[in-house]
């Protein structure tokens, strides 16, 4: 047998990028086995190096991987067919489509609904999608969340059965639901950004899968602005990766980022993809995050940031969206634009309220606004506060940095 070769591996692993959710949603809509159709998925992947090494890489990939995992399929249920679900399950596949493979159509829009239905609860509804639509292992997912993989492992068998057990249904949700439930798929996307957004190497995939999967439900939802908005405020946040740890792993504030290493193809696309989400009409919470991100990705400096409109902004976000650690940021952007003063009134505000007691960014933000006010006491006790609560080694850093510097 021949070894495939480096095109060959080169072309498995695109269409393994591009294509694995597709054929898991497609067999899942099939038959309602997601096991067994993770289980073919990966058969037709691993056959794939041996068949495109001999015969030539398909013309249509996932057509190719598509039928070739629909047939081992058909060949697993027919060995294991026993009982009626089984045989309707082969009766299913087995029957002729009514169309050629190049025209498969795309069953992804209904596997993230599925995943990310807010009957499940979220750490399942994570795992679930980077397993069915990334095709991370359970192992990699583990790894990426620090869970055990016997925990990640088990999760995922409670939401499959969750799924079985309670009847979800496998589909686009009606129009009347559809607020909710692409809210739900959108949280799912930011939260698996969010979690690879650090400094560490292992968690670096998470950022890329959640970005790519972000661009499949642009793709799939044409007429909806958000997925748009939550698009463009990753890719606005990603052209800064490079700046936001210096060479010892210390956090770099944004104002102190070298703005030169910004990417700037992906500030390009964060603003056209925000403009295109905006023309819609429609304003969400993701769409007025971007245009915050925006304000400062453009800003040729910190001194020339727009920090009125970052204000204005912080405001209709709190109308949108509120929570108590967007009122803090918007604490940060009324210091900035208005006076120290300012903002710092609105940060005790917050403080007395009891809403973000266990919140290191509170007294860390409060430390900040103490120092550029000229009180260093006061911000060296803050920044001791925060340093206690602080969840990372990178911000246990920069909190150490700041108090050495007062």
């Amino acid at each position: 047998m021949t070894a495939p070769d480096d095109r060959v591996r080169a072309a498995v692993d695109a269409a393994f990028r591009d294509e694995w959710g597709q054929v898991v949603a497609t067999l899942i809509g099939l038959t309602g086995d997601w096991d067994l159709a993770e289980d073919c998925a990966q058969d037709a992947f691993a056959f794939a190096l041996t068949s495109w090494t001999r015969d030539g890489v398909p013309r249509r990939p996932g057509a190719w991987l598509t039928t070739t995992a629909r047939n081992r399929a058909i060949d697993r249920l027919r060995r294991d067919a026993a009982g009626a679900g089984k045989v309707r399950q082969l009766a299913v596949l087995t029957r002729d489509p009514g169309e050629p493979p190049e025209e498969i159509p795309d069953e992804r829009l209904r596997l993230i609904f599925t995943c990310c239905h807010p009957a499940l609860p979220f750490p399942a509804r994570v795992a679930l999608t980077l397993r069915t639509l990334a095709g991370l292992s359970t192992a990699e997912i583990a790894r990426a969340f620090l869970t055990a993989e016997s925990t990640m492992a088990q999760r995922l068998v409670r939401a499959k059965r969750k799924i079985q057990e309670a009847g979800i249904p496998y589909r686009v949700p009606p129009v009347e639901l559809l607020p909710q439930r692409l809210a739900a798929a959108l949280a799912v996307l930011y939260l698996i950004f969010n979690q690879g957004y650090d400094e560490e190497e292992r968690h670096r995939a998470l950022t890329a899968e959640a970005i790519r999967l972000a661009r499949l439900l642009v793709g799939l939802m044409t007429r909806e602005p958000e997925p748009r908005g939550l698009l463009a405020l990753m890719l606005l946040h990603e052209s800064r990766r490079a700046t936001r740890t210096d060479d010892d792993g210390v956090l770099v504030s944004l104002e102190n980022q070298d703005r030169s290493r910004w990417d700037p193809a992906l500030i390009a696309e964060g603003v056209a993809t925000l403009d295109q989400a905006l023309a819609m009409g429609r304003t969400g919470g993701y769409q007025v995050q971007a245009a915050i991100a925006a304000c400062h990705a453009t800003a040729p400096d910190a001194a020339s940031t727009d920090w009125p409109q970052i204000a204005a902004l912080y405001t209709e976000l709190a109308r949108l969206a509120p929570s108590p650690v967007v009122d803090l940021n918007h604490a940060v952007a009324v210091a900035m634009a208005d006076g120290i003063p300012a903002g710092l009134a609105l940060v005790d505000e917050i403080t007395a309220s009891g809403r973000l007691d266990r919140y290191h960014l509170l007294p860390a933000t409060r430390a900040d606004l103490l120092r550029r006010d000229g009180r260093a006491a006061e911000a060296e006790a803050a920044y001791e506060q925060a340093l206690k609560l602080a969840p990372t080694e990178a911000e246990r850093r920069y909190l150490t940095s700041r108090l050495r510097e007062l």
